[in-house]
Parts: C-alpha cells; sequence; structure tokens
C-alpha cells in the first residue's frame, strides 16, 4: 500500500471534505485552518486540516458560530496532530451549551408538532396560547419555546 501524502492541495482538501473551495479560503482568513504555501504560491494543507474541517462542519449544523469554533479549534494544539484526547477535552467545553440546544429543539418539536396537529383550532389546548398576554411579565421572546436554561416556561 502506497505511503499518502503528507500535505494535499486545495483541490484534494475540497474533493477530500466536501467543503467547497471558497469556504477553504474563507476558514483560511477566518484562521480556522491554515496551509502552508509552496514557492509557486499555491497552498498545501496538512492531512490533519480533514479532520479540523470535518469538526467545523459539524459545529455549524448544531448552530455554533463560527467564533464559537475559533475558539474551540484555538485550544488544540498547533505543533502536532491532535489526539483523540484533545479532541474529547475540546468537546467537553461544549456539553452544556450542547444541552441547552438539545432542550431547545425537543421544545420546539413537542409544542409545534401539538400545535400543528391541532391547527389551532382549540386555544384552551393549545400548548403556545399565550391568554390575557401572561408571558409578558417574563420579558420579550416566546418563552413557552425557549430552552429552560434561558428562562423558558411551561
Amino acid at each position: 500500500m502506497a505511503e499518502l501524502p503528507k500535505w494535499l492541495t486545495i483541490g484534494d482538501v475540497a474533493a477530500r471534505s466536501g467543503v467547497p473551495h471558497t469556504s477553504l479560503r474563507f476558514y483560511e482568513d477566518k484562521g480556522l485552518i491554515v496551509s502552508e504555501r509552496t514557492t509557486g504560491n499555491q497552498r498545501r494543507y496538512a492531512r490533519s486540516v480533514l479532520r479540523r474541517l470535518a469538526f467545523i462542519r459539524s459545529a455549524q449544523r448544531v448552530g455554533l458560530t463560527l467564533e464559537d469554533v475559533r475558539d474551540a479549534l484555538a485550544t488544540l494544539p498547533d505543533n502536532r496532530t491532535p489526539t483523540k484526547a484533545d479532541w474529547t477535552r475540546l468537546s467537553k467545553t461544549w456539553d452544556k451549551e450542547l444541552e441547552i440546544r438539545i432542550d431547545a429543539l425537543q421544545r420546539l418539536r413537542e409544542r409545534l408538532a401539538s400545535c400543528i396537529g391541532c391547527g389551532c383550532l382549540s386555544l384552551k389546548a393549545c400548548g403556545l396560547y399565550n391568554e390575557n398576554d401572561e408571558q409578558a411579565r417574563f420579558g420579550p421572546g416566546a418563552h413557552k419555546l425557549k430552552p429552560a436554561a434561558e428562562g423558558g416556561r411551561d
């Protein structure tokens, strides 16, 4: 079996990761990934960038901001490929945030499913109905849809 090349071209990275060239350049401009330059000024990426890109895309899929991602990636070592322990440590920093997001999504699913199911024909049974604007005392926003950690109300 042939040894894998240490460095990948931007085309190789785009093909392997499914991330377009334009996004790779954008991520690099934002400090999320790094490349080396050849004497001809072409980008070359370490193979480990594929793992970083998978992480970036997964984090975006669950709604984390690129700033959150950049801050998290900054905790990884620059001088070596991150280990499983490095990735585990990084992921632990998001446990609480992910639990809040899971709670918010579950509340949204439960409440919208019941609301769509009833067609709002019965306001007394509607889980989102806000009789006499009673939720106003909690301030702005849809409190029945917020996660509990952000002051969501049942």
